[in-house]
C-alpha cells in the first residue's frame, strides 16, 4: 500500500518548509473533468480511455498570485505509471500546475490555490496535510540542474538524512544512484564534488537525489531543456525506465520530445482578459499523447502541434 503523507512538525522543521497550508479550498466534489467544458472559456477536453487507476484527481484547482490569477479551472486525473506531459506556450500556467501537485508553491507568501488536488484519494491541501510530506512522496526536478555544494554522496544522501529515514545509508545511496542510471559512472568518486560533473550528469544526480526519499511520483520542468541533445537523450531513456516504478509528470516545451516520451498530454493554453489585459492559464485538451498529436479534439490543439501558433 503507498504510504500517505502524514502530519509531521518534527520534519517540517528540519526541512524548513512553511507552516500549513497555501490556500483554500474553495470547491467540493468533482463537477469538472476531462470531457467537460469549463464555463469561462468553453475550453474543449477529452475523458481519456484508460484503464490505469489515477495518482491525481485535481478538481477546479485555480491558482493566484496576490490576488492575479495563473491558472484557472483545471480538472482532470493523472494516471498511474505513466508518463504525463505539459505542454503549452509560456506563461500558460504549466509550471504553476505542476507545483501544485507537491505544494511547492506554499513556499511563496502570496500563492492561494483554490479547489483540491487528490493523491491516491487524499486532498493534499487538507490541513492536516504536512507539505514536507507530501514532498517526499512526490519529488521534484528542476529546469537547470540545481546539486548541492556537497559531494555526490551527500548530495543524495541529504533527503534521507533530513527525514531520519532507517536503513543503511550507503545501501540508500547506492540504490538512488541506480535508479537515476548513474551509480556506474559514479561509484569510484562518491566523495567528489558534484559540480565536478558534467550537466547531464548533474541532472540524473537531481533526478536521484529525488528519487533517494522513496517517492512514487516524479515531476519535471523541463528537465532537458538546459542539456545538449545526448545528455537529453540519457533522461528520455532515464525515464522510459523509471515509469515501470513511478509516475512521472513533465512539463516541456519540445513537442517532439512530449510526443516520444509521454503516454498522456494536456495543452493548457493563455487566456487573456480582456478588461485588464492580464494573462492566466487554461487546460484546453488532455487525451492519451497519441490523439493529442494525431487527431485534438481542439482546433487551438491542433494549431499548437502543427506549429501555425507559438
Amino acid at each position: 500500500m503507498t504510504e500517505r503523507p502524514e502530519s509531521s512538525s518534527e520534519a517540517r522543521s528540519a526541512a524548513g518548509a512553511g507552516p500549513g497550508p497555501a490556500g483554500t479550498q474553495a470547491h467540493n466534489g468533482r463537477t469538472t473533468g476531462p470531457g467537460t467544458a469549463p464555463a469561462a472559456t468553453g475550453a474543449a477536453t477529452t475523458k481519456p480511455s484508460v484503464d490505469t487507476p489515477p495518482v491525481f484527481e485535481i478538481e477546479k484547482l485555480t491558482v493566484r498570485y496576490g490576488g492575479k490569477l495563473a491558472v484557472h479551472d483545471v480538472s482532470f486525473d493523472i494516471t498511474e505509471k505513466r508518463i504525463t506531459a505539459l505542454i503549452g506556450a509560456s506563461g500558460c500556467g504549466k509550471s504553476t500546475f505542476i507545483r501544485s501537485l507537491n505544494r511547492m508553491n506554499d513556499l511563496i507568501p502570496s500563492a492561494t490555490v483554490e479547489g483540491s488536488v487528490r493523491y491516491h484519494g487524499q486532498n493534499l491541501y487538507a490541513s492536516e496535510v504536512d507539505a514536507v510530506q507530501v514532498r517526499k512522496r512526490i519529488g521534484m526536478v528542476f529546469q537547470k540542474p540545481n546539486p548541492f555544494p556537497k559531494s555526490i554522496y551527500d548530495n543524495i544522501a541529504f533527503g534521507p538524512r533530513v527525514l531520519g529515514m532507517d536503513g543503511n545509508m550507503d545501501e540508500m545511496v547506492e540504490r538512488a544512484l541506480r535508479r537515476g542510471a548513474l551509480w556506474d559512472e559514479v561509484k569510484d568518486r562518491l566523495k567528489t564534488n558534484a559540480f565536478g560533473m558534467s550537466g547531464g550528469q548533474q541532472q540524473r544526480l537531481c533526478i536521484a537525489r529525488a528519487l533517494a526519499t522513496d517517492p512514487d511520483v516524479l515531476l519535471m520542468d523541463e528537465p532537458a531543456s538546459a542539456l545538449d541533445p545526448i545528455s537529453t537523450g540519457h533522461i528520455e531513456d532515464l525515464m522510459f525506465e523509471l515509469k515501470e516504478r513511478y509516475s512521472i509528470v513533465i512539463v516541456t516545451h519540445n513537442m517532439q520530445q512530449a510526443a516520444r516520451v509521454s503516454d498522456m498530454t494536456a495543452f493548457f493554453t493563455v487566456v487573456v482578459d480582456e478588461a485588464s489585459g492580464h494573462r492566466h492559464g487554461e487546460v484546453v485538451e488532455y487525451d492519451e499523447t497519441e490523439k493529442v498529436f494525431t487527431n485534438p479534439s481542439d482546433e487551438r490543439t491542433e494549431a499548437y502541434v502543427t506549429g501555425r501558433v507559438g
